[in-house]
């Protein structure tokens, strides 16, 4: 559901930025919308990477 949400993110973004282009206040927010879902996916992989050693160990 995350990655799907990523590339719908993804998307938006690079949409905006053809529409709008690059520096406009629209794909920046998309862009930083975009940063704290792949933060979310990144912290949610290291979280289930931890959670496999423990169980491994």
């Amino acid at each position: 559901m995350l990655v799907y949400t990523i590339e719908r993110k993804r998307e938006q973004m690079l949409e905006t930025a053809r529409v709008y282009g690059m520096s406009s206040s629209e794909t920046l927010k998309c862009s930083q919308e975009l940063d704290k879902l792949l933060q979310l996916h990144l912290a949610n992989n290291i979280r289930e990477r931890n959670l496999n050693k423990l169980k491994i160990s």
